[in-house]
């Protein structure tokens, strides 16, 4: 008994001595100094973030928190604000201004007396002539809404040709027209200028008045222009494989649709007869020429189309002349013959 208690008293006293020990080696202050140790090394590793306080006027408390900024050097320096790298928007950039028309404030002024070179031809005017009439390209011009180029000389320059520009500005100074040799080229300048005035006074006078009476007639052949084509075409053609000056083709012309014999025709004094459509198909066919212009219904004939075709081929620079050879004696049915008359026409080529 008295063993086991001091066994027991021993068992005890070697426990006790271990917590001793264990207190001994970590007493108060040396906690203390541990801790604090261990805070200054996280204050070192982990630095708190520092706030800069920006004291502002009374005055200032209602504008946005600029009062608090951070002090990250990438976006601030020391407390100063950078300025942002995108434009401002009362200075936007500025766009390249259109040389063709011109802005309220930007609007050009001329003076009263106008210098102005067309093309190489030099012209003076008053400006409240070019003005004359609104509705014209010449009053928008010089309206100051339009960029106009100068030469090296100050004069406005028109890029057109100015051989019939003093007839342009004959008309809009006191209404002068153009001689008649000259109406057909004014009528195009005026067409270009778009002058509605002068383009109705020159189309009341010859040759523009004979132009539409004529043009009236041409409307009734639809295929008039196509076949004038076919005749350059095939006329220069032949021209070229011949090697020869001038070349010729045959070109049928008739005005009425009904095939005539002899015997016919003094049976039948109108220029045309009623068939049915069974008859109709009977009497068609193709003569055997280049061209072939017809039929049509006006009191013009035939020499009105011929003269026609040589006039306009005449225009183009093309001489042509033309005569009657005969005419087609294709055989349609019983006693009737095609007999429409058939020309030659001869293209010159120089």
């Amino acid at each position: 008994m008295q063993q086991n208690g001091s066994s027991g008293s021993n068992g005890s006293d070697g426990c006790g001595a271990r917590e001793r020990q264990a207190l001994s080696f970590s007493p108060l202050p040396a906690a203390t100094t541990r801790v604090r140790r261990f805070i200054q090394e996280r204050q070192r590793t982990l630095p708190l973030p520092k706030v800069t306080v920006v004291f502002s006027a009374a005055g200032d408390a209602d504008k946005p928190s600029d009062a608090i900024s951070s002090s990250d050097p990438t976006e601030e320096g020391d407390g100063v604000r950078k300025p942002s790298a995108s434009p401002s928007p009362k200075h936007p950039t500025p766009s390249k201004p259109l040389r063709s028309s011109l802005s309220t404030q930007e609007q050009q002024e001329f003076p009263e007396v106008i210098s102005l070179n067309v093309g190489g031809t030099y012209f003076t005017t008053r400006l409240s002539t070019l003005r004359r009439y609104e509705d014209t390209m010449l009053a928008a011009m010089f309206s100051g809404r339009h960029y106009i180029p100068r030469d090296a000389e100050g004069r406005f320059f028109i890029d057109r040709d100015g051989v019939y520009f003093g007839d342009i500005l004959n008309f809009l100074r006191e209404g002068e027209l153009p001689r008649q040799n000259r109406v057909r080229a004014v009528h195009r300048e005026a067409q270009y200028y778009a002058i509605g005035p002068l383009l109705d006074s020159l189309e009341d006078i010859q040759p523009l008045t004979g132009e539409k009476v004529r043009q009236a007639f041409l409307d009734l052949l639809p295929y008039y222009k196509d076949n004038l084509e076919r005749i350059v075409e095939i006329a220069k053609l032949r021209a070229m494989q011949k090697k020869a000056r001038f070349a010729k083709l045959k070109v049928c012309v008739y005005k009425e649709e009904m095939p005539i014999t002899p015997y016919e025709r003094p049976l039948f004094n109108s220029l045309r007869f009623e068939r049915s459509d069974s008859e109709a198909k009977l009497f068609e066919h193709h003569c055997e020429v280049d061209v072939t212009f017809g039929p049509w219904e006006a009191v013009a004939d035939v020499y009105d189309l011929l003269h026609c075709i040589v006039s306009d081929l005449a225009e183009r620079g093309i001489a042509a002349e033309q005569q009657c050879i005969g005419v087609c004696d294709k055989h349609l049915i019983n006693h009737y013959y095609c007999k429409r008359p058939i020309y030659e026409f001869k293209i010159t080529w120089w």
